[in-house]
Protein backbone atom coordinates (compact mmCIF):
# COMPACT_ATOMS: atom_id res chain seq x y z
CA UNK A 1 0.00 0.00 0.00
CA UNK A 2 1.32 3.54 -1.02
CA UNK A 3 1.48 6.20 1.37
CA UNK A 4 -1.40 8.08 -0.65
CA UNK A 5 -3.44 5.07 -0.23
CA UNK A 6 -2.91 5.07 3.30
CA UNK A 7 -3.98 8.16 3.76
CA UNK A 8 -6.82 7.94 1.58
CA UNK A 9 -8.38 4.90 3.46
CA UNK A 10 -6.91 6.74 7.28
CA UNK A 11 -9.50 9.72 5.91
CA UNK A 12 -12.27 7.29 4.85
CA UNK A 13 -12.32 5.20 8.17
CA UNK A 14 -12.35 8.17 10.43
CA UNK A 15 -15.41 10.17 8.60
CA UNK A 16 -18.90 9.05 9.32
CA UNK A 17 -19.29 7.18 5.91
CA UNK A 18 -16.01 5.34 6.84
CA UNK A 19 -17.60 3.05 9.29
CA UNK A 20 -21.32 3.40 10.11
CA UNK A 21 -21.35 0.42 11.92
CA UNK A 22 -19.87 2.03 15.10
CA UNK A 23 -22.08 5.01 15.47
CA UNK A 24 -21.14 8.10 17.05
CA UNK A 25 -21.76 8.97 20.90
CA UNK A 26 -22.42 11.49 23.71
CA UNK A 27 -20.73 10.92 27.09
CA UNK A 28 -21.50 12.97 29.84
CA UNK A 29 -20.31 13.03 32.97
CA UNK A 30 -22.18 14.09 36.08
CA UNK A 31 -19.04 14.10 38.82
CA UNK A 32 -21.26 14.32 41.95
CA UNK A 33 -21.40 11.46 44.91
CA UNK A 34 -23.01 11.17 48.04
CA UNK A 35 -19.25 9.18 49.49
CA UNK A 36 -16.01 8.37 47.80
CA UNK A 37 -15.77 4.41 47.34
CA UNK A 38 -12.93 3.30 48.44
CA UNK A 39 -12.04 1.33 45.20
CA UNK A 40 -12.66 4.23 43.19
CA UNK A 41 -10.25 6.19 40.91
CA UNK A 42 -12.55 8.00 38.89
CA UNK A 43 -13.14 11.81 38.11
CA UNK A 44 -16.23 11.95 41.58
CA UNK A 45 -16.27 14.60 44.06
CA UNK A 46 -18.32 14.16 47.44
CA UNK A 47 -20.05 17.74 46.87
CA UNK A 48 -23.23 16.96 46.16
CA UNK A 49 -25.36 19.20 48.81
CA UNK A 50 -25.43 22.90 47.48
CA UNK A 51 -24.75 22.19 43.80
CA UNK A 52 -26.92 24.52 41.56
CA UNK A 53 -28.33 21.95 38.83
CA UNK A 54 -29.77 23.93 36.77
CA UNK A 55 -26.54 26.00 36.54
CA UNK A 56 -24.67 22.80 35.86
CA UNK A 57 -26.88 21.48 33.09
CA UNK A 58 -26.29 25.07 31.80
CA UNK A 59 -22.96 24.39 31.99
CA UNK A 60 -22.96 21.00 30.36
CA UNK A 61 -25.49 22.32 27.48
CA UNK A 62 -22.80 25.19 26.44
CA UNK A 63 -20.33 22.63 26.28
CA UNK A 64 -22.19 20.04 24.49
CA UNK A 65 -22.87 23.09 22.25
CA UNK A 66 -19.21 23.72 21.30
CA UNK A 67 -18.56 20.58 20.70
CA UNK A 68 -21.78 19.74 18.40
CA UNK A 69 -20.24 22.61 15.92
CA UNK A 70 -17.31 20.67 15.29
CA UNK A 71 -18.93 17.54 14.61
CA UNK A 72 -21.83 18.79 12.53
CA UNK A 73 -23.38 16.14 10.04
CA UNK A 74 -23.23 13.33 13.08
CA UNK A 75 -26.17 11.09 13.94
CA UNK A 76 -26.06 10.27 17.78
CA UNK A 77 -26.10 6.40 17.87
CA UNK A 78 -25.90 5.81 22.03
CA UNK A 79 -25.58 8.53 24.66
CA UNK A 80 -23.99 8.06 28.35
CA UNK A 81 -24.70 9.77 31.76
CA UNK A 82 -21.92 8.56 34.16
CA UNK A 83 -20.24 9.51 36.68
CA UNK A 84 -19.76 10.27 39.69
CA UNK A 85 -23.51 9.56 40.54
CA UNK A 86 -25.89 10.44 37.62
CA UNK A 87 -28.65 9.26 39.45
CA UNK A 88 -28.43 12.32 42.13
CA UNK A 89 -29.33 14.20 39.04
CA UNK A 90 -32.52 15.77 38.97
CA UNK A 91 -34.80 14.51 36.10
CA UNK A 92 -35.15 17.94 34.87
CA UNK A 93 -31.46 17.82 34.34
CA UNK A 94 -31.42 14.89 32.24
CA UNK A 95 -34.95 16.05 29.84
CA UNK A 96 -32.41 19.36 29.37
CA UNK A 97 -29.24 17.89 28.47
CA UNK A 98 -31.67 15.76 26.26
CA UNK A 99 -33.28 18.63 24.49
CA UNK A 100 -30.12 20.24 23.47
CA UNK A 101 -28.74 16.77 22.22
CA UNK A 102 -31.33 16.45 19.74
CA UNK A 103 -31.08 20.11 19.07
CA UNK A 104 -27.58 19.76 18.61
CA UNK A 105 -27.70 16.75 16.28
CA UNK A 106 -29.33 14.24 14.46
CA UNK A 107 -30.61 11.32 16.63
CA UNK A 108 -30.96 7.81 15.53
CA UNK A 109 -34.98 6.36 16.09
CA UNK A 110 -33.76 3.63 17.95
CA UNK A 111 -30.96 5.57 20.34
CA UNK A 112 -29.39 3.88 23.65
CA UNK A 113 -29.93 6.40 26.54
CA UNK A 114 -27.82 4.66 29.89
CA UNK A 115 -27.82 6.53 32.72
CA UNK A 116 -25.39 4.49 35.85
CA UNK A 117 -26.99 4.56 39.06
CA UNK A 118 -27.17 3.72 42.34
CA UNK A 119 -29.91 1.45 44.31
CA UNK A 120 -30.62 3.37 47.34
CA UNK A 121 -34.14 3.89 47.73
CA UNK A 122 -34.01 7.53 47.28
CA UNK A 123 -31.99 7.41 43.87
CA UNK A 124 -33.99 4.24 42.58
CA UNK A 125 -37.33 6.76 42.97
CA UNK A 126 -36.52 8.71 40.08
CA UNK A 127 -36.31 5.51 37.75
CA UNK A 128 -39.61 6.38 36.17
CA UNK A 129 -38.86 10.11 35.43
CA UNK A 130 -35.93 9.47 34.02
CA UNK A 131 -37.46 7.31 31.26
CA UNK A 132 -39.86 9.61 30.61
CA UNK A 133 -36.95 12.52 30.30
CA UNK A 134 -35.33 9.67 27.32
CA UNK A 135 -33.48 7.38 29.22
CA UNK A 136 -33.57 4.31 27.53
CA UNK A 137 -31.06 1.59 29.76
CA UNK A 138 -30.14 1.82 33.27
CA UNK A 139 -26.63 0.69 34.77
CA UNK A 140 -27.19 -0.23 38.41
CA UNK A 141 -23.90 0.19 40.83
CA UNK A 142 -25.06 -3.13 42.87
CA UNK A 143 -21.59 -4.26 43.45
CA UNK A 144 -22.39 -7.09 45.71
CA UNK A 145 -25.42 -9.04 47.22
CA UNK A 146 -23.74 -9.30 50.48
CA UNK A 147 -24.15 -6.58 52.98
CA UNK A 148 -20.42 -7.26 54.77
CA UNK A 149 -19.30 -6.59 51.16
CA UNK A 150 -21.19 -3.88 50.57
CA UNK A 151 -20.17 -2.02 53.50
CA UNK A 152 -16.51 -3.26 53.00
CA UNK A 153 -16.98 -1.61 49.81
CA UNK A 154 -17.78 1.66 50.97
CA UNK A 155 -21.35 1.46 49.47
CA UNK A 156 -24.26 3.39 50.57
CA UNK A 157 -27.10 0.66 49.83
CA UNK A 158 -27.71 -3.00 51.85
CA UNK A 159 -28.69 -6.12 49.48
CA UNK A 160 -32.23 -5.94 50.12
CA UNK A 161 -32.02 -2.06 48.12
CA UNK A 162 -30.32 -3.64 45.42
CA UNK A 163 -32.78 -6.27 44.66
CA UNK A 164 -35.68 -4.06 45.15
CA UNK A 165 -33.62 -1.25 42.44
CA UNK A 166 -33.01 -4.17 40.28
CA UNK A 167 -37.08 -4.89 40.38
CA UNK A 168 -38.28 -1.80 39.88
CA UNK A 169 -35.66 -0.88 37.37
CA UNK A 170 -36.96 -3.75 35.45
CA UNK A 171 -40.22 -2.84 35.63
CA UNK A 172 -39.76 0.91 34.11
CA UNK A 173 -37.15 -0.05 31.52
CA UNK A 174 -36.29 -2.72 28.95
CA UNK A 175 -33.15 -2.94 28.82
CA UNK A 176 -31.05 -3.00 32.32
CA UNK A 177 -27.84 -3.92 33.56
CA UNK A 178 -26.36 -4.01 37.03
CA UNK A 179 -22.66 -4.21 37.94
CA UNK A 180 -20.92 -6.81 40.44
CA UNK A 181 -17.45 -6.45 41.92
CA UNK A 182 -15.43 -9.87 42.45
CA UNK A 183 -12.08 -11.06 44.10
CA UNK A 184 -12.40 -9.25 47.13
CA UNK A 185 -10.08 -9.99 50.18
CA UNK A 186 -10.54 -13.56 50.94
CA UNK A 187 -13.28 -14.17 48.15
CA UNK A 188 -14.16 -17.91 47.41
CA UNK A 189 -14.95 -19.16 44.46
CA UNK A 190 -17.63 -21.24 46.07
CA UNK A 191 -19.17 -17.80 47.47
CA UNK A 192 -18.56 -16.41 44.36
CA UNK A 193 -19.91 -18.90 42.68
CA UNK A 194 -22.90 -18.95 44.58
CA UNK A 195 -23.18 -14.70 44.77
CA UNK A 196 -23.40 -15.14 40.69
CA UNK A 197 -26.09 -17.86 40.45
CA UNK A 198 -28.07 -15.18 42.30
CA UNK A 199 -27.36 -12.84 40.68
CA UNK A 200 -27.90 -14.06 37.23
CA UNK A 201 -31.59 -14.91 38.82
CA UNK A 202 -32.43 -11.42 38.57
CA UNK A 203 -30.44 -10.31 35.29
CA UNK A 204 -32.57 -10.12 32.84
CA UNK A 205 -30.13 -8.95 29.86
CA UNK A 206 -27.15 -7.57 30.89
CA UNK A 207 -24.12 -7.60 33.33
CA UNK A 208 -20.51 -6.14 34.36
CA UNK A 209 -18.58 -8.28 36.36
CA UNK A 210 -15.03 -6.42 37.27
CA UNK A 211 -12.07 -7.90 39.72
CA UNK A 212 -11.25 -5.84 42.29
CA UNK A 213 -7.93 -4.01 41.09
CA UNK A 214 -5.91 -2.03 43.67
CA UNK A 215 -5.74 1.77 41.83
CA UNK A 216 -3.37 4.68 42.46
CA UNK A 217 -4.78 7.43 44.36
CA UNK A 218 -7.57 5.64 46.04
CA UNK A 219 -8.30 4.72 49.98
CA UNK A 220 -7.91 0.70 49.35
CA UNK A 221 -4.25 1.11 47.62
CA UNK A 222 -3.20 3.24 50.73
CA UNK A 223 -4.28 0.47 52.66
CA UNK A 224 -2.63 -2.23 50.32
CA UNK A 225 0.60 -0.48 50.33
CA UNK A 226 0.30 -0.36 54.64
CA UNK A 227 0.05 -4.16 54.21
CA UNK A 228 -3.80 -3.86 55.73
CA UNK A 229 -5.65 -5.01 52.59
CA UNK A 230 -5.02 -8.47 50.62
CA UNK A 231 -6.70 -9.13 47.02
CA UNK A 232 -6.54 -12.82 46.14
CA UNK A 233 -3.60 -13.20 44.08
CA UNK A 234 -3.32 -14.31 40.22
CA UNK A 235 -4.27 -17.97 40.78
CA UNK A 236 -7.22 -17.61 42.89
CA UNK A 237 -8.46 -14.46 40.40
CA UNK A 238 -8.06 -16.88 37.78
CA UNK A 239 -10.36 -19.29 39.23
CA UNK A 240 -12.92 -16.51 39.95
CA UNK A 241 -12.66 -15.08 36.56
CA UNK A 242 -12.87 -18.96 35.17
CA UNK A 243 -15.86 -19.47 37.35
CA UNK A 244 -17.59 -15.79 35.51
CA UNK A 245 -17.19 -16.90 32.04
CA UNK A 246 -18.65 -20.26 33.02
CA UNK A 247 -21.88 -19.43 34.62
CA UNK A 248 -23.02 -16.58 32.77
CA UNK A 249 -22.64 -18.61 29.40
CA UNK A 250 -24.80 -21.12 31.12
CA UNK A 251 -27.04 -18.53 31.88
CA UNK A 252 -27.33 -17.53 28.30
CA UNK A 253 -25.17 -14.50 29.01
CA UNK A 254 -21.98 -15.06 27.19
CA UNK A 255 -18.91 -12.67 27.65
CA UNK A 256 -18.83 -10.01 24.73
CA UNK A 257 -16.27 -8.33 26.40
CA UNK A 258 -13.98 -9.03 29.23
CA UNK A 259 -15.82 -7.94 31.99
CA UNK A 260 -19.41 -7.25 30.14
CA UNK A 261 -21.54 -10.23 28.94
CA UNK A 262 -25.07 -10.44 27.74
CA UNK A 263 -27.45 -12.00 25.83
CA UNK A 264 -27.20 -11.55 21.88
CA UNK A 265 -28.76 -7.96 20.88
CA UNK A 266 -28.42 -6.88 24.63
CA UNK A 267 -24.66 -5.31 24.44
CA UNK A 268 -23.92 -1.80 25.44
CA UNK A 269 -24.37 -0.13 22.50
CA UNK A 270 -21.72 3.20 23.72
CA UNK A 271 -19.13 0.93 25.60
CA UNK A 272 -19.04 -0.93 22.26
CA UNK A 273 -18.48 2.02 20.59
CA UNK A 274 -15.25 2.71 22.93
CA UNK A 275 -13.80 -0.42 21.75
CA UNK A 276 -14.90 -0.51 18.71
CA UNK A 277 -13.00 2.66 18.41
CA UNK A 278 -15.38 4.94 17.08
CA UNK A 279 -15.87 8.93 17.38
CA UNK A 280 -17.46 10.29 20.65
CA UNK A 281 -17.82 13.41 22.51
CA UNK A 282 -16.97 13.35 25.99
CA UNK A 283 -19.12 16.75 28.03
CA UNK A 284 -18.23 17.64 32.00
CA UNK A 285 -15.31 17.27 34.10
CA UNK A 286 -12.57 15.12 33.36
CA UNK A 287 -14.19 13.65 30.03
CA UNK A 288 -12.57 12.60 27.09
CA UNK A 289 -13.25 13.22 23.09
CA UNK A 290 -11.80 11.20 20.30
CA UNK A 291 -12.71 13.49 17.10
CA UNK A 292 -12.36 12.36 13.50
CA UNK A 293 -11.11 15.73 11.87
CA UNK A 294 -9.55 16.29 8.65
CA UNK A 295 -9.06 12.71 8.23
CA UNK A 296 -7.54 12.24 11.23
CA UNK A 297 -8.48 11.49 14.88
CA UNK A 298 -8.11 14.77 17.57
CA UNK A 299 -7.91 13.53 21.43
CA UNK A 300 -9.52 16.13 23.60
CA UNK A 301 -9.35 16.28 27.45
CA UNK A 302 -11.49 18.57 29.69
CA UNK A 303 -10.86 20.13 33.28
CA UNK A 304 -11.23 17.44 35.70
CA UNK A 305 -12.23 19.79 38.90
CA UNK A 306 -16.20 20.72 38.57
CA UNK A 307 -14.87 24.52 39.85
CA UNK A 308 -12.73 25.09 37.30
CA UNK A 309 -14.10 23.17 34.87
CA UNK A 310 -16.82 25.34 35.47
CA UNK A 311 -15.57 28.42 35.37
CA UNK A 312 -13.44 27.35 31.92
CA UNK A 313 -17.39 27.29 30.48
CA UNK A 314 -18.29 30.29 31.41
CA UNK A 315 -15.17 31.85 30.27
CA UNK A 316 -14.48 30.11 26.70
CA UNK A 317 -17.82 28.16 26.54
CA UNK A 318 -15.87 24.58 27.44
CA UNK A 319 -13.70 23.64 29.42
CA UNK A 320 -11.27 21.84 27.49
CA UNK A 321 -7.50 21.23 28.88
CA UNK A 322 -5.64 19.46 26.38
CA UNK A 323 -6.56 18.45 22.76
CA UNK A 324 -3.93 17.01 20.19
CA UNK A 325 -4.15 15.20 16.97
CA UNK A 326 -3.02 12.00 17.32
CA UNK A 327 -0.45 10.03 15.78
CA UNK A 328 -1.23 7.10 13.27
CA UNK A 329 0.71 4.89 15.53
CA UNK A 330 -1.05 5.98 18.56
CA UNK A 331 -4.48 5.34 17.03
CA UNK A 332 -3.69 1.78 16.03
CA UNK A 333 -2.45 1.07 19.55
CA UNK A 334 -5.69 2.77 20.88
CA UNK A 335 -7.62 0.68 18.59
CA UNK A 336 -5.58 -3.04 19.88
CA UNK A 337 -6.17 -2.24 23.10
CA UNK A 338 -9.81 -1.35 23.21
CA UNK A 339 -10.61 -3.89 20.37
CA UNK A 340 -8.70 -6.95 21.47
CA UNK A 341 -10.86 -7.17 24.98
CA UNK A 342 -13.94 -7.80 22.82
CA UNK A 343 -14.84 -10.75 22.23
CA UNK A 344 -14.94 -10.38 18.36
CA UNK A 345 -11.14 -8.87 18.43
CA UNK A 346 -9.72 -6.88 15.92
CA UNK A 347 -10.20 -6.53 12.13
CA UNK A 348 -6.88 -5.42 10.88
CA UNK A 349 -8.08 -4.26 7.86
CA UNK A 350 -9.49 -1.65 9.72
CA UNK A 351 -6.61 -1.28 11.97
CA UNK A 352 -4.44 -1.05 8.99
CA UNK A 353 -6.55 1.67 7.54
CA UNK A 354 -6.40 3.67 10.51
CA UNK A 355 -2.80 3.37 11.51
CA UNK A 356 -1.35 2.38 8.12
CA UNK A 357 0.07 -0.64 9.73
CA UNK A 358 -0.39 -3.35 11.23
CA UNK A 359 1.50 -6.21 13.71
CA UNK A 360 3.70 -8.27 11.85
CA UNK A 361 2.43 -11.28 10.87
CA UNK A 362 5.64 -13.19 12.56
CA UNK A 363 4.61 -11.85 15.84
CA UNK A 364 0.54 -12.91 15.38
CA UNK A 365 2.43 -16.50 14.38
CA UNK A 366 4.23 -16.87 17.47
CA UNK A 367 0.91 -15.52 19.67
CA UNK A 368 -0.94 -18.28 17.84
CA UNK A 369 1.49 -20.64 18.78
CA UNK A 370 1.41 -20.02 22.18
CA UNK A 371 -1.90 -20.17 22.06
CA UNK A 372 -2.86 -16.42 23.52
CA UNK A 373 -4.31 -15.61 19.88
CA UNK A 374 -6.32 -16.45 17.01
CA UNK A 375 -6.32 -14.90 13.48
CA UNK A 376 -9.26 -15.75 11.94
CA UNK A 377 -7.53 -15.36 7.89
CA UNK A 378 -10.98 -15.69 6.39
CA UNK A 379 -12.48 -12.17 8.38
CA UNK A 380 -9.36 -10.75 8.51
CA UNK A 381 -10.16 -10.71 12.87
CA UNK A 382 -7.73 -10.89 15.05
CA UNK A 383 -9.05 -12.18 18.79
CA UNK A 384 -7.48 -12.91 22.42
CA UNK A 385 -8.12 -16.86 23.32
CA UNK A 386 -9.46 -17.32 26.64
CA UNK A 387 -5.38 -17.79 27.33
CA UNK A 388 -4.73 -14.65 26.14
CA UNK A 389 -7.40 -12.26 27.78
CA UNK A 390 -5.81 -13.76 31.31
CA UNK A 391 -2.51 -12.02 29.79
CA UNK A 392 -4.52 -9.46 27.92
CA UNK A 393 -2.06 -6.45 28.53
CA UNK A 394 1.21 -8.64 27.30
CA UNK A 395 -0.46 -9.59 24.40
CA UNK A 396 -0.68 -6.35 23.61
CA UNK A 397 2.24 -5.13 24.64
CA UNK A 398 3.84 -7.75 22.15
CA UNK A 399 1.26 -6.75 19.06
CA UNK A 400 2.07 -3.05 19.42
CA UNK A 401 6.11 -3.89 19.27
CA UNK A 402 5.81 -6.10 16.54
CA UNK A 403 4.17 -2.73 14.89
CA UNK A 404 6.94 -0.35 12.60
CA UNK A 405 7.02 3.08 14.21
CA UNK A 406 6.33 4.55 10.83
CA UNK A 407 4.68 3.84 7.54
Amino acid sequence: MTMGEVQARRREDQTVGGAPEIGFGVYVHWPFCKAKCPYCDFNSHVRHQGIDQQDFAAALVRELSAMAARTPGRQVTSVFFGGGTPSLMEPLVVETIMGALHDAWQVAPDVEVTLEANPTSVEARNFSAYHSAGVTRISIGVQSLNDAALKFLGRQHSAAEALDAIALARSVFDRVSFDLIYARPGHTVDEWRDELVRALELAPDHISAYQLTIEPDTAFFDLHAKGALKVPGDDRAADLFDVTQELCERAGLPAYEISNHARSGAESRHNLLYWRYGEYVGIGPGAHSRLAEDGYRTAVDTIRSPELWRAAVDKQGHGHLDERRLTPRECADEMLLMGLRLAEGVALDRLQSLGGFAPASKAIGELETLGLVHHDRANGHLTATACGRLVLNGVIAALSKAMPTSV
